[in-house]
């Protein structure tokens, strides 16, 4: 069997002097009312303002190189501050995706001219971007995408529908994932190409998706006939499937795919420490999951930083993490009484209403556990 585990990170005095200025940063925000602790705040916190903020103590676009107007930090850096906001449930949505993934794809695959484009843009927390891949009847096999794009004078005709693409009607740009040469059946995944695309040009619409909460941060983006100018392909046409296979270690295993319900479990612990009735035991059972998955998640940052290959570290962590949110949803809905705590159960009754997300979105679990074997030999 194979070991594709990166070596454990161990934080250095630096990273925990980091750590503590970033907390001690949130508690400010939070003190002076700059913003509400909440469940599953990267998906569907937007609040522009908190991103400015962030962006202007230099916590956006840490990885980024100084010369692209980033702070040349380090992925063990960057994921610090990360769970810090996280965990404290802090408003992160606006940025998420342009910060976690567009900027390491620019800086592996774009051109120098996207490089200087995008990337100051996104460390200043001023540049949003959306994630187009999943499409209807699609799933999570991305080799089955049906958005065309055709190449025409200058550029690329590109139609087709993303699905569940998130924050696309708050968002500036997205990176969208289109067919640009017919199906192999024998080769899916050869003939796919990605492209910047502006949301709010020409032959762009955007249509929201009302979820159980009643919010609307999915959405449906219908693609008739948008020009996309050469300039605006990233990477190089036809290889798209490598690219994005390429950026799922930054998608699947960062600290979100298990400090989503933290906000929730550190109010379980504190209304258990104020006399509450909920069991100790099975607080620490989640606790000490979580704990491990930060260790895991810790992990594959260090070799992130190291440009080590980590997709099935990345899938492991995704796997279990989202798991173990979605199990504590289920058992902090179950012990729901009349003696709740008003805090406990709002933000219970939240969690409830987002967790059917946390085991699909960045891939299905069922996916990734096929993937996890195939790639350790067991099949």
């Amino acid at each position: 069997m194979k070991d594709l585990t990166p070596p454990i990170t161990v934080e250095t005095p630096d990273l925990i002097a980091l750590r503590a200025e970033a907390r001690a940063w949130i508690a400010e925000e939070i003190a002076r009312d700059g913003f509400v602790p909440n469940v599953d705040s990267w998906m569907s916190s937007w609040d522009r303002e908190f991103t400015l903020r962030l962006a202007s103590k230099g916590w956006l676009g840490m990885t980024i190189p100084i010369e692209y107007g980033g702070h040349g930090r380090s992925f063990l850096e960057r994921f610090v501050v990360t769970e810090e906001l996280l965990a404290a449930g802090a408003p992160v949505t606006a940025h998420w995706f342009a910060d976690r993934q567009v900027a390491p794809s620019l800086l592996r695959f774009g051109t120098e001219e996207q490089k200087r484009r995008f990337l100051p843009g996104i460390a200043r927390g001023e540049v949003l971007f959306a994630i187009g891949m999943s499409e209807p009847d699609s799933g999570s096999d991305l080799a089955s995408v049906r958005t065309k794009g055709t190449k025409v004078d200058g550029g690329w005709s590109v139609t087709g529908t993303k699905v569940w693409t998130s924050n696309a009607h708050l968002a500036d740009w997205f990176i969208v994932l289109a067919r640009t040469e017919p199906l192999d059946p024998q080769h899916r995944h050869d003939g796919l190409s990605q492209f910047l695309i502006d949301l709010r040009q020409p032959g762009v619409t955007v249509r929201p998706i009302r979820s159980l909460s009643g919010e609307e941060h999915f959405n449906e983006v219908f693609l008739d006939d948008v020009f996309v100018p050469d300039d605006l392909v990233l990477g190089e046409a036809g290889q798209g499937w490598a690219q994005v296979t390429s950026e799922l270690a930054f998608e699947r295993s960062g600290p979100e795919r298990f400090l989503s319900t933290m906000p929730l479990l550190e109010s379980l612990l504190a209304s258990t420490r104020a006399g509450s009735e909920v069991p100790d035991h099975a607080l620490g059972r989640y606790f000490a999951r979580t704990v491990a998955l930060h260790t895991m998640s810790a992990a594959v940052a260090g070799g992130l930083s190291r440009h080590e290959r980590l997709d099935v570290a990345a899938a492991l962590v995704k796997d279990i993490g989202t798991a173990t949110e979605a199990d504590l949803v289920e058992w902090a809905g179950d012990m729901l009484d009349d003696d709740t705590p008003e805090r406990v159960r709002a933000l219970t009754d939240r969690a409830l209403l987002t967790r059917p997300g946390y085991t699909l979105r960045g891939g299905t679990n069922e996916i990734l556990r096929g993937v996890i074997t195939r790639e350790l030999g067991l099949r």
